[in-house]
């Protein structure tokens, strides 16, 4: 804990000082970027809801189709989610040009129905890539940033570089920032402390946290409730689990094509209506597994075709599901009563 303490104690100390003052234009108006203290504070922003991680539809020479989307998200838009996640994991951000991540964000922001909260992947491997990441995607729109851990130099990427990663990264940030943490793609995950300390920056509002354990979400929000911090379940196939011990929403891939069902079982929690709850979710199981840790991408995209929607290829080298692969998919969507 004495890391934790004593970058609190930094923060405390950079609280009296302007750290970062650049400007930005958002919305035809020059915004000052933020800075540790005297700043707004974002925590009052609701996170409670489904996100759907949109994926990025391509053409068939790989190029990026802002028409297909643009047609998605008219659809999604009838669905009651909170807002959407553009440039997740489902996005195949790893694949993009900068320029393409920050033009998908704003092809978004412009087909999202009023009121609709854009939640932008900003993250990059180095931190100042990642501040000049986050103020392009606020520039094209995005209302919160979400952060994934930093992740190549595993072995250096200790509880100190995580804090001095995020630090620096919500205090130049112009929106609020989420925490992201997927240790299944990554092979990091960020610690119950760290999270605990970095919840107390004005500027950082929660995490999406993809690992699942639901031991480790009750000691979040038991830990970060005080401050206003949120925690989002970063899967459909432990939303019921992690509601029970306090997640607020979910970032949920699944919910690209069963996105009223999701929604549904996230009104059913809120309501207390556990026993309904629980039929929703034990339904919901195999078809998420499927798009997510069986098939990927690939296979989301794949869904994605059986329920109306735009999924196409992937951008290499993420390879199509074989035949046997969709009909694999196909049988757990059929066996739960989605096909």
């Amino acid at each position: 804990m004495a890391f934790v303490l004593n970058n609190l104690r930094t923060l405390s100390k950079l609280g009296t000082l302007t750290v970062h003052q650049p400007t930005f234009r958002k919305g035809g108006v020059r915004v000052l970027a933020c800075v540790h203290r005297g700043m707004t504070s974002f925590k009052q922003i609701d996170l409670s809801g489904v996100f759907p991680p949109l994926p990025t539809p391509f053409n068939q020479d790989e190029t990026v189709n802002h028409e297909h989307l643009r047609n998605n998200v008219a659809k999604w838009n009838e669905i009651g989610f909170k807002g959407y996640v553009v440039q997740g994991s489902n996005g195949e951000y790893t694949y993009l040009t900068d320029e393409e991540r920050v033009e998908l964000v704003r092809t978004v922001k412009q087909a999202a129905a009023p009121g609709k909260l854009i939640i932008a992947g900003s993250g990059c491997e180095s931190t100042q890539a990642t501040i000049n990441m986050t103020q392009k995607m606020a520039e094209a729109g995005a209302d919160v940033a979400m952060v994934i851990t930093p992740y190549y130099f595993k072995g250096r990427m200790t509880n100190q570089a995580f804090m001095h990663h995020y630090e620096k990264v919500a205090s130049a940030s112009p929106i609020p920032v989420i925490l992201y943490s997927v240790p299944a793609n990554t092979g990091v995950d960020l610690s119950v402390d760290v999270v605990a300390a970095l919840s107390q920056h004005p500027n950082i509002i929660g995490i999406k946290d993809s690992a699942g354990d639901v031991t480790k979400f009750g000691s979040m929000v038991q830990r970060t409730e005080a401050s206003g911090f949120q925690v989002l379940a970063g899967s459909a196939s432990f939303m019921l689990g992690t509601y029970t011990v306090g997640a607020v929403g979910c970032v949920a891939a699944l919910a690209n094509t069963l996105g009223k069902e999701v929604c549904q079982l996230h009104s059913l929690c809120k309501e207390g209506k556990m026993e309904e709850a629980k039929k929703i979710q034990h339904r919901l199981i195999a078809p998420n597994s499927a798009v997510t840790r069986k098939f990927g991408v690939p296979g989301l995209k794949v869904a994605m075709g059986w329920f109306g929607y735009y999924g196409g290829p992937t951008r290499s080298p993420l390879l199509p599901l074989t035949p046997e692969e969709v009909d694999s998919m196909r049988a757990d969507f059929q066996n739960n009563g989605f096909l």
